[in-house]
Parts: structure tokens; C-alpha cells; sequence
């Protein structure tokens, strides 16, 4: 049976918090151009593959504002839940084991896990 830890819920909290914001900026970034600033398109097949992109408009300043804030956003969770009190109590394989689990523990275990 794997190991269950007591996270705090000011953890639990910022480690859902951190999944979300990744979550939001990944389909963000992929909504977007590929180009932040304007740029004609170009196909090159010159490489070992080619490479081609269409035209980019750019991003607009309400889009770079976003992407700004969702990525100062995620900086901040990370460090704070990487530098949580918590892990005080953890080393070397202990802590790892424990980090990883938290990345999991918003997810359902599977039923030969469950009591």
C-alpha cells in the first residue's frame, strides 16, 4: 500500500491552484499566434524537414497582459509550494516520494487504493 500524507490544506490548495494556472496558460498559448509580435509567414525545406508558418498578427496587449499575468501567477504557486514548511519534515527519497504524491492527490486513486 502506497504511503498517505496529511498535506495542509494551504498546499493542497496551491498545488490544485498551480495545476489550474498551467492548465489555463497551456490552452491559452495554444489558442494564440505563434508569433507574439507580428510576422509574415515562410516555408523552408532546406533543413532536414521542412518548416512552414503561416502569417502571425501578433499578440495584442490585452493577450501579452494575460499570458504576463497567468505566467507570474504560476511562478508564484510554484515557489510556494515548493518552499512550503511542510516539506521541512522530509529527505532525500522521502521528500521526493511525498512532492510527487501531491501532484496527485486532487486525482481519485484507483479502487485497490481506496479503503
Amino acid at each position: 500500500m502506497a504511503t498517505t500524507y496529511d498535506f495542509p490544506s494551504d498546499l493542497l490548495a496551491g498545488q490544485e491552484e498551480l495545476h489550474q494556472v498551467r492548465a489555463d496558460l497551456s490552452a491559452l498559448l495554444k489558442r494564440l499566434p505563434w508569433s507574439v509580435a507580428p510576422v509574415d509567414g515562410f516555408s523552408d525545406d532546406t533543413g532536414w524537414r521542412k518548416v512552414e508558418r503561416p502569417a502571425s498578427p501578433g499578440w495584442s496587449e490585452d493577450e501579452q497582459a494575460e499570458v504576463e499575468k497567468l505566467r507570474r501567477r504560476e511562478r508564484e504557486l510554484a515557489v510556494f509550494v515548493t518552499t512550503h514548511r511542510y516539506w521541512d519534515q522530509f529527505t532525500g527519497t522521502d521528500q521526493v516520494a511525498a512532492r510527487s504524491r501531491l501532484k496527485h492527490a486532487h486525482e481519485t486513486p484507483p479502487e485497490d487504493e481506496r479503503d
